[in-house]
């Protein structure tokens, strides 16, 4: 299975986990910018929401350009396929939550955060790995390594040292659909 295939699949499951346990997908609002994802505001702090195709897809020849690399094609899939507010899952290592834009200006946050991310890999003399999921575990990220495309535990400033997987669809073949409680 391709990652396109693998992203929509988890998605899929995802939604009709969500639908299946009544546990609607929540996420803090952002009071300044909606979300395309919005559905329905719970309370004065959350919103309901469901992941949308983006329109146009993240761009990101500026972080190439910035950082003189190529991102493997799996990260620019990853980040420009959807909006979201993060999709919670539980892996054989324990749970996690897969990161996602939530709306056009969130993509230049994250994209900063990709070069910084990048440039500390750079100064720790470390592989350059792009951040996907963070873990019930604040020490712990869950990334890709540029260079190859394969999914690693990394511990924050760490060298990555625990594959996952060998590609980021292998990765979210492993995913199960999950809560976000604890994470």
């Amino acid at each position: 299975m391709d990652f396109s295939a693998a992203w929509h699949d988890f998605i899929e499951r995802s939604l009709h986990w969500s639908e299946q346990k009544q546990q609607p997908l929540l996420t803090e609002r952002d009071k300044q910018l909606p979300s395309p994802c919005e559905l329905n505001q719970v309370g004065d702090d959350q919103v309901e929401w469901k992941p949308v195709v983006q329109q146009e897809r993240l761009d990101f020849s500026a972080v190439e350009q910035a950082l003189e690399l190529t991102l493997h094609q799996d990260i620019k899939h990853f980040y420009g396929l959807y909006f979201g507010g993060g999709l919670a899952a539980s892996h054989p290592d324990g749970k996690l939550l897969l990161l996602m834009p939530w709306h056009v200006a969130d993509c230049d946050r994250l994209k900063e955060n990709i070069i910084g991310h990048i440039l500390m890999k750079r100064r720790l003399k470390q592989r350059e790995t792009v951040f996907i999921a963070v873990t019930d575990d604040e020490q712990t990220v869950i990334s890709v390594l540029n260079a190859t495309g394969e999914v690693f535990a990394e511990r924050v400033g760490k060298e990555v040292e625990r594959k996952l997987a060998a590609n980021l669809a292998e990765f979210l073949q492993q995913l199960e659909p999950a809560s976000t409680e604890g994470i």
